[in-house]
Parts: C-alpha cells; sequence; structure tokens
C-alpha cells in the first residue's frame, strides 16, 4: 500500500474486512486490496455496504467504480452509493447490492474502459434479473470530476437510460451513419439487440427513433429482428 490512499472495506454489519488502496500516482494497479483471507473475498462485497445498509427505503442504489466516487457523490449529498472493489462485477455482489435496493444504477467512468465495463455489468445484473438502469456520465468524465465541476442539480439531470438504450447508444458510436454501409450494419447489430424487448410499447419507441436513424422502415426492422 505503499504511496496509496487507504481506504476500510467495512461490510454491511460495521466489521473491517480488509483494505483497499488507490494510486496516488501512475502505479499498477490502480487499485490493490487486501488479500482474500476466510473474512474477506472480493467477489462477495463492495465499498460502503455498511453505509447503504443505514440508508432506509432507497429506491435505487448507484454503482461507481472507485472509492474516491463514493466519497464524492456521498459528499454531495448523493444517497445510496457503493463501488466494486476494483474488480469487474461480479453475480455475488450484484446479488448483494439487491438486497439494498430494487434498481441497480451503473454509474462508471465515461472512458472507453468504463463503457465496456459498464456493458459487461449489464450482462451480470441481467443475469442475475436486477432490474437496472445506465447513468451515462458525459464528456468522458468519472463521477467524482462530474460532480464536482456541474454539482448536485446536474448529477440528479441525467437520465436513467435503460439497457436496451443504453446498447444501442454504445453501437450507434461505432458506425459513420452518413454512409449506406454504415446505416446497414447499425440496423443490423441493433436488430439483434432489440430481439429481447418484451415490451411492446418500449419496442415500438426504439424502432421509431431506429427508422430515423438508419432510413429504413418499421417492417424491414422487423424482418431483420426475425
Amino acid at each position: 500500500f505503499f504511496q496509496r490512499a487507504v481506504f476500510p472495506i467495512i461490510d454491511a454489519y460495521g466489521n473491517v474486512l480488509g483494505f483497499g488502496g488507490r494510486a496516488m500516482g501512475d502505479a499498477q494497479p490502480k487499485y490493490l486490496n487486501t488479500s482474500d483471507t476466510p473474512a474477506f473475498n472480493k467477489r462477495f462485497n463492495v465499498f460502503a455496504a455498511n453505509l447503504l445498509r443505514k440508508e432506509k427505503g432507497l429506491k435505487r442504489v448507484i454503482l461507481v467504480e472507485g472509492y474516491m466516487d463514493v466519497v464524492a457523490l456521498s459528499q454531495f449529498g448523493v444517497p445510496g452509493v457503493a463501488a466494486t472493489l476494483g474488480t469487474a462485477l461480479t453475480p455475488e455482489q450484484a446479488r448483494l447490492l439487491s438486497r439494498f435496493a430494487p434498481e441497480i444504477h451503473l454509474c462508471y467512468d465515461g472512458d472507453s474502459a468504463g463503457q465496456n465495463a459498464i456493458l459487461r455489468g449489464l450482462d451480470v445484473l441481467e443475469g442475475q434479473q436486477v432490474k437496472t438502469r445506465v447513468l451515462d456520465i458525459p464528456g468522458g468524465l468519472d463521477p467524482d470530476e462530474y460532480i464536482r465541476q456541474y454539482g448536485t442539480e446536474a448529477f440528479a439531470a441525467l437520465k436513467p437510460l435503460s439497457p436496451v438504450s443504453y446498447r444501442l447508444r454504445r453501437e450507434k458510436e461505432k458506425y459513420d451513419l452518413s454512409a449506406e454501409d454504415g446505416r446497414t450494419e447499425f440496423a443490423k447489430a441493433s436488430a439483434k439487440i432489440l430481439k429481447a424487448v418484451r415490451e411492446p410499447v418500449e419496442l415500438e419507441n426504439h424502432l421509431k427513433q431506429l427508422a430515423i436513424d438508419t432510413g429504413y422502415s418499421r417492417e424491414v426492422l422487423l424482418k431483420q429482428m426475425g
């Protein structure tokens, strides 16, 4: 933990299980935790579980990547914030978090690594049948930077996206929609995503937007979906 800011990792009942160290410079790995012990395993714990347990009636847990994100959002009065322990979200962590609120909002860093982690996290949460939304931080910022620059009101104004809306947004960034090939490939990729939508109204909303983005008719897009 040399040259690292050290944070105690406390379970929901107030027991200190281990410690997490965040690098103060460019040292790798960025996060370093206490080695696994009979009392502590990164897969089964989250940072700030003790704070979540104290907050009654939470409608959602905001899951972030870093300890400082938890500290900053909490300082600005945002309730129900927790973080994974420097590792990818696990099914065990998903089940733990679902005990504190009926919904989990993924709010990871705005860079490409954070966005890819959100996609993996969505798969994990959906696999555990946990209702999920995404808070997409603009400008490539992390939650800590965003709330310090723009304040609590701006953070609260971030619109939670459904998993399908988020996946479509990420897919759209991959293609040049000014070119026919780009619109075609985007339509094909989006059709695969939309197969998972079970609500007719939600599906219709996505189809309308996809028709605008690609120029293909609703009927063609439905055929592409099979």
